[in-house]
């Protein structure tokens, strides 16, 4: 640590006397770096992504952190956070702009610190931001000025890739971005207080081998609702995307609009197992999509689901490839979609204390849950319908279903096409 000894004689305004000391406390390594120190416009015409790397690496050296102060800052190049750094924005909390979708609100070049990036255009390769060990990216929002409110989105790289072990995005607001978070190939990453639309892909989780956390994360169409983009969203969009993730935690999350709100693929590390508290999909074409799971079990509870559009809307869909566990317990589903759930493959699914409401809405005479493989729980749900409540196929190796409340009776049929029905 340097010392420094300012020696003040009568006269000397406060402000230098401030300014003396703020210097002592910079050289002393306590200071966080300010990007405009470095170069940095912020006037949203300037490239201003030397600087930033330049102001990062610094602060590493430095062992201090990064502040970037309200302003446009422009980004035709990207921007790696080294080990130990956080870059620090102005705002407290997440805001929400979604000033372009609805004229008089505030958009996201009104104030605080703007990120316009327009890095990657034309490519999903790599990301725009990587964070790496114990660093972190806060209080910012990431907006890409040269994405069209109404037209097939132009793909970019993900916006912040997430690598090392203990990266954190925190109070983050995505509000257009192709793909958002890549948060594959780290250790116990936080993701928490993120708001966005995301067009592509929302947040990608995988080879992960100790706990990750995401918490309140929600997905709405603040940019744009524009018939050609949203539609395209609608048929191609997946918010969150679990591969390899070993005891996973999620709380308090949402989307809307998607083509499937959580997806769970097996990629080449394996599948995910973890506990997912306080979900929601809105109006997405499936709320959660099953193509594999851990034998150890995704674990759903308090979540709600709706499903409205698409060429068959089903909240739940448990693929043919699946061989793990999946586990609804107090969820809600409801809207007028063809089916609750369609459930296949070789594994158990289970639905505990839950609730359905408003299926077969096209009157094709679906039952609420369809199991065609696997074995199959059924407890303690309320059917809201006087419709078929359930259907078990031949494939389906096990099946129990028990104390449940029908609106009138319980309508379940059995692959031989006979109907057991208990009175209420």
């Amino acid at each position: 640590m340097i010392l420094v000894i300012a020696v003040v004689t009568i006269g000397q305004t406060s402000d230098m006397v401030m300014g003396i000391l703020v210097a002592a406390f910079a050289l002393s390594g306590g200071a966080d770096l300010d990007v405009a120190s470095f170069g940095a416009k912020g006037d949203g015409v300037a490239d201003d992504t030397a600087a930033f790397q330049t102001t990062l690496d610094a602060a590493s050296k430095q062992h201090v952190n990064v502040v970037a102060r309200s302003g446009n800052y422009r980004f035709l190049g990207r921007v790696n956070v080294p080990d130990g750094v956080a870059l620090k924005g102005s705002w407290e909390s997440v805001p929400a702009h979604n000033g372009i979708r609805d004229p008089g609100l505030p958009k996201p070049t009104d104030g605080g610190t703007t990120f316009l990036v327009e890095s990657g255009e034309g490519t999903e390769a790599g990301a725009f931001l990587t964070l790496n060990t114990n660093s972190t990216l806060k209080g910012v929002v990431v907006f890409y000025p040269k994405q069209s409110t109404d037209d097939v989105p132009t793909p970019y790289p993900y916006t912040i890739a997430m690598r090392g072990k203990n990266p954190a995005i925190l109070d983050v607001e995505l509000l257009n971005p192709y793909n958002g978070i890549d948060a594959s190939d780290n250790e116990r990453h936080l993701i928490r207080n993120i708001q966005g639309q995301p067009l592509r892909r929302g947040v990608f989780v995988d080879s992960i081998y100790d706990i990750g956390r995401i918490e309140n994360v929600h997905f709405n169409p603040w940019f744009s609702m524009k018939p050609k983009l949203f539609k395209w969203q609608q048929e191609h969009g997946e918010a969150f995307i679990f591969g390899r993730a070993d005891w996973e935690y999620v709380l308090n999350t949402f989307c809307f609009g998607y083509n499937v709100g959580y997806r769970f693929i097996e990629s080449k590390t394996g599948a995910c197992n973890g506990n997912f508290l306080g979900i929601g999909a809105d109006d997405c074409y499936a709320s959660v999509k099953v193509e594999q799971s851990a034998p150890f079990g995704l674990l759903i509870t308090n979540g709600e689901f709706t499903a409205f559009h698409g060429p068959d809307p089903t909240m739940v869909v448990v693929s043919s490839t699946n061989s793990g566990v999946v586990r609804f317990s107090n969820c809600s589903f409801w809207g007028p979609c063809n089916q609750i759930a369609d459930v296949a493959g070789s594994g158990t699914v289970g639905f505990n204390d839950c609730t359905f409401v408003q299926w077969d809405g096209q009157k094709l005479g679906r039952a609420a849950i369809h199991a065609i493989g696997g074995s199959i729980l059924v407890r303690g749900c309320e059917f809201r319908e006087d419709k078929d409540d359930i259907r078990i196929e031949k494939g389906v190796r096990r099946a129990i279903v028990s104390d449940c409340l029908p609106a009138k009776k319980l309508r379940l049929i059995c692959a031989d096409h006979s109907v057991l029905g208990a009175p209420r």
